[in-house]
């Protein structure tokens, strides 16, 4: 078991995501994004682009989402987005809200 410290690596990052994919898996099937939002953080895109598809995932405290999609996603909570539709998340709590992502290909658009 290779483990790895993704909330370290998130929290290093310059745009408070990290990745974990290829370069960690060697694996080009799926990804996982781990992203943290500071207290009234907004404007994070959500867009997984042409052939990809997501589940973004509240993991700790709320967040507003605007754009292509809308609404607010409560803790525990998860939508799907499929493609070059765009979401941008806002953490509007006091508190670092954490997010995670999972995502791969899309069956009937695949790329590669």
């Amino acid at each position: 078991m290779k483990k790895i410290d993704v909330r370290n690596r998130t929290i290093s990052s310059a745009g408070g995501e990290y990745m974990l994919g290829l370069e960690d898996t060697g694996s080009h099937a799926c990804y996982m994004i781990h992203g943290i939002l500071k207290p009234g953080e907004k404007g994070r895109l959500i867009k997984p682009g042409k052939g990809h598809e997501e589940i973004i995932m509240a993991v700790k405290g709320d967040l507003a989402i605007t754009g292509d999609i809308s609404g607010r996603l409560e803790q525990g909570s998860a939508f799907h987005i499929i493609g070059e539709t765009s979401a941008f998340l806002e953490n509007t709590g006091s508190v670092e809200a954490v997010y995670i992502i999972a995502g791969g290909h899309s069956a009937h658009d695949h790329h590669h």
